[in-house]
């Protein structure tokens, strides 16, 4: 007798087990006819279909029953199945295009809100680049006197590393939009009234007043690295990427800020620089805190537990070193090229530095990220180089130097950060973040002072020694103070306010 033609199926609709459907074996005998073959049913066993990778996103396995045989035909790609009609007709398959893997910051800004708020935190951060300057050179091109347009932004300064702490403790229990944009705008009317006082000719004690109102903006930074937090908890990879993108952006906001105000207030008139800087911060404040699906939820006020401040002591004095960095750095690089007659060179000789540790920063969030004693390590070693370079006279050598020099402080920042965020009460991050940013205007303050002192008394060259001893003073610092663990990429250990450790 002829046989049935087998019928078949793909594993997805199969699930009792073969035995059970294959059809008995008849006794031996010339009358004996071949079953016809039979269809998976929909009972097929578990085990097949996990062998046939059902459910796991497999191709379908087919299978046939003939006689007491079960019959399982190889898997088609996708590829193949697609190329059969085309070999059928005698044409060349088309070739199979595979889709390209995004990159870190591709898929980093493909989170839903994530480029809104970052446009938002951009626009409000470069204006940080731009108060000191242009009031510097508002109050000295109207009265002056540079000696009382230092004076006022320096009390300015004093002033936030007072009130900033302060004010972000009020954004972590309160929400970033009920305390940020009304923070951003007290600072606004303080830069608004000190263009007023200095246009009118107010009494001096006015200038002050003024730019010291200026304290409550809002560490926008700090807030925008705690939404990534937010938005990247269990995923240490991306949140690294995101901590390096925070950081070139500092860096590329402090290099164009100085630059923007110090054209605006020569080219156009000598308020702009302030007036533009108000605006901007306002804007910027405003499209931030209006993208409330990202915003990190509010947390009990965690009065009890241990307090940013305890827990971020030991790395303080790092952050403190390397605010020394940064403000020695400058003020000796001015110093250097004024002695030389080159004084018109120092911003874009400086824009160097900020460049190398803005892509530093950015090539950095797409690496594995290294600990903090072999970024500290780097950051002493690169920072010899200026004062090398200065010592030989040479311009290019030092603009060289400084560009590589500059390559070592993104990396160094974002370890360090990377330690606050793990080590920070839950509820509390950007008071902590706050308090590094203290200790960095505290260091930048310090160091500018001291740089200044050493080119007085030794020499410009001298002075250079200065950002590669603060550097190398932090590293003992971070030893000294128990930072010197490498940042897992597998888990972060968060301190909650109760007190407990989770992962």
């Amino acid at each position: 007798m002829p046989t049935v033609p087998a019928r078949t199926t793909s594993a997805p609709a199969a699930s009792a087990s073969a035995s059970a459907r294959t059809a008995p074996a008849p006794a031996a005998s010339a009358s004996a006819r071949t079953p016809p073959a039979r269809t998976a049913s929909p009972g097929f066993s578990a085990s097949a279909r996990a062998a046939s990778g059902a459910g796991s996103g497999a191709r379908p396995v087919r299978m046939t029953v003939t006689g007491s045989t079960l019959v399982i035909a190889a898997p088609t790609s996708p590829a193949a199945s697609a190329a059969a009609p085309a070999r059928a007709a005698g044409r060349a398959p088309a070739p199979v295009r595979r889709a390209r893997a995004q990159g870190p910051y591709r898929r980093l800004f493909a989170l839903p809100g994530t480029r809104a708020f970052t446009a938002g935190n951009l626009l409000a951060r470069l204006p940080m680049g731009m108060f000191g300057v242009s009031a510097v050179m508002m109050i000295a091109g109207q009265r002056g006197s540079y000696a009382l347009a230092g004076a006022v932004t320096a009390t300015g300064l004093a002033a936030t590393a007072l009130v900033a702490p302060w004010t972000a403790r009020l954004v972590d229990r309160h929400g970033q939009a009920r305390i940020a944009l009304p923070a951003a705008l007290i600072a606004v009317l303080g830069s608004l009234s000190l263009v007023v006082c200095v246009r009118l000719d107010a009494p001096a004690w006015t200038l002050f007043a003024s730019y010291a109102a200026t304290a409550t903006t809002p560490n926008i930074g700090g807030m925008s690295r705690a939404r990534w937090t937010h938005l990247l908890r269990g995923s240490p990879a991306a949140h690294h990427t995101a901590m390096s993108f925070e950081q070139a952006a500092d860096e590329l906001c402090f290099m164009l800020g100085p630059v923007l105000a110090a054209v605006l207030c020569t080219a156009v008139f000598p308020e702009a620089g302030t007036l533009t800087a108000a605006v901007l911060l306002l804007a910027g404040m405003l499209v931030f805190t209006s993208r409330r699906a990202t915003e990190p939820p509010v947390s009990a006020a965690p009065r009890g537990g241990a307090s940013p401040l305890r827990a971020l002591g030991p790395l303080l004095p790092v952050f403190l070193a390397t605010g020394v960095v940064f403000g020695s750095m400058e003020v000796a690089s001015i110093a250097h090229l004024a002695a030389h007659g080159l004084g018109a060179a120092s911003g874009p000789v400086l824009a160097l530095q900020a460049a190398g540790s803005c892509a530093a920063g950015l090539v950095y969030g797409t690496l594995r990220p290294r600990g903090l004693p072999f970024c500290l390590s780097a950051m002493a070693a690169l920072m010899a180089l200026p004062w090398a370079a200065a010592a030989a006279g040479s311009l290019p050598a030092l603009a060289g130097a400084l560009l590589l020099a500059g390559m070592a402080t993104a990396p160094t920042m974002v370890t360090a950060m990377s330690q606050v965020h793990a080590r920070i009460p839950e509820g509390r991050l950007n008071e902590g973040m706050t308090l590094a940013v203290t200790a960095i205007l505290t260091g930048i303050a310090a160091g500018s002072a001291s740089a200044g002192l050493l080119v007085d008394h030794f020499g410009t060259t001298t002075a250079y020694l200065l950002p590669a001893a603060a550097a190398a003073l932090a590293l003992p610092a971070a030893a000294a103070g128990g930072f010197m663990r490498r940042p897992s990429d597998r888990s972060r250990v968060v301190r909650t306010a109760s007190g407990r450790d989770r992962t």
